[in-house]
């Protein structure tokens, strides 16, 4: 029987991607991961760079596109790394973020109650370790962190991980923040291993403090801009009242499998029923329900939904200290001398803190190697964090507030 031919993708930022095995592009057409096509990478942050519109798919695609590259630097540098250990990491960089949900980590603290898109990762991944018989094990051991090498685990997750170097460049690249946009063919290259553990090599560090100085402003610039941090707020609070209203009856004119979601009052099991209904979901069932909710005659919930639809979002105020009672109140009476209720106001002014810490001490260092063969954590051999810059939690407290509509 003749072998079926397995397919080269084209990926904007890479060029040709090869799919290398056949469970591979199996894992590839399952309807799990399918499903990634309607999830944004970058929830609502295209109501701010319209060219954001990106998916879960692409991102997991180039992944595993940079851990083939890197598996072939190690290689060719004397680490040996088996057929199937190739496999099982392609596999579960591949799947690290099968477990997102509608708008990625925008309604992950809402929809499901505290369980984070990584629990629901595992949970398809050994559902489909049973429907492949067995063949996904090893990669769910990389994956949870219990195979005993240790490199394996650190190019899946840690502070400078493969996650994060596609993550930066593709995101980069498609809101056109060039600040983002990093050397991931000079850090592939550099990577190495020593006593079971990732390092670069010295020749790296200054495109590895590239890369710490791009995650910062990333952040700023991008992932906490303050009107995507509006937009996403405001999606996260109208999922909230969205749970209110089923739980008192209000709202019955639902999708079977978000009304399973939001029936919930408590964090949900995660099984096979749950991770069924929960792979039927997409941020094109948010949208839908959006678009029906902006004529609901429950005023709330219709301005949350016509504010996110056509884009007339929040007021945001950033500042380094914590907004205080008065301010935030002196916002609510406003909107009540213009007419509208209190319960209104309460939901449509509020305000929050947003950090970010571009490199933690609190975890496993990124390690240098130098020429001399020692190994240095990249915090003590790079003037890079001289006076505590990039390694100190970052904080801005935002206050949202609605104008009249």
């Amino acid at each position: 029987m003749k072998a079926k031919k397995l397919p080269v993708l084209n990926d904007p930022i890479y060029g040709f991607i090869a799919i290398e095995s056949g469970i591979i592009f199996e894992l590839l057409e399952h309807p799990f991961f399918q499903r990634l096509r309607r999830i944004s990478q970058m929830g609502l942050s295209y109501l701010v760079y319209p060219g954001a519109r990106h998916s879960r798919f692409e991102h997991a695609l180039g992944a595993m596109h940079l851990m083939n590259k890197v598996l072939v630097v190690l290689r060719n540098k004397g680490i040996e790394i088996s057929d199937k250990e190739k496999e099982a990491l392609s596999i579960a960089i591949l799947l690290h973020d099968i477990g997102h949900g509608p708008f990625s980590h925008a309604l992950e603290e809402t929809l499901l109650l505290d369980r984070h898109h990584e629990a629901l990762s595992l949970g398809y991944m050994e559902l489909l370790n049973k429907q492949f018989s067995g063949q996904l094990s090893l990669a769910i051991d990389i994956y949870s962190g219990k195979y005993p090498r240790k490199f394996m685990g650190q190019l899946v997750a840690s502070q400078l991980d493969i996650d994060r170097l596609d993550y930066l460049k593709r995101d980069s690249f498609y809101t056109g923040a060039t600040e983002g946009n990093i050397n991931t063919q000079r850090i592939v290259e550099m990577f190495n291993v020593v006593d079971d553990e990732l390092v670069i090599e010295e020749k790296g560090l200054f495109s590895v403090e590239k890369f710490i100085l791009a995650r910062r402003l990333m952040y700023w610039q991008v992932y906490l801009h303050k009107t995507g941090v509006a937009a996403e707020l405001l999606l996260s609070n109208l999922m909230e009242y969205v749970r209110s209203m089923v739980v008192a009856g209000k709202l019955k004119e639902i999708p079977d499998d978000l009304l399973y979601f939001f029936s919930k009052q408590e964090t949900a099991q995660i099984d096979q029923a749950l991770l069924e209904r929960f792979s039927r979901l997409d941020d094109i069932d948010i949208l839908a329900c959006l678009k029906k909710w902006q004529n609901h005659p429950d005023q709330i919930l219709s301005s949350y939904a016509s504010r996110i639809i056509n884009r007339r979002l929040m007021k945001v105020k950033f500042q380094d200290q914590p907004f205080t009672e008065k301010q935030i109140e002196k916002k609510k009476a406003k909107l009540i001398r213009q007419g509208y209720s209190k319960a209104y106001a309460d939901r449509f002014v509020f305000s929050g803190t947003i950090s970010t810490r571009p490199y933690s001490l609190e975890k496993p260092p990124i390690k240098i190697l130098l020429k001399s063969g020692q190994v240095k954590s990249l915090e003590v051999f790079s003037g890079l964090f001289k006076g505590g810059a990039f390694t100190s939690l970052e904080s801005k407290s935002y206050l949202c507030y609605a104008k009249a509509e």
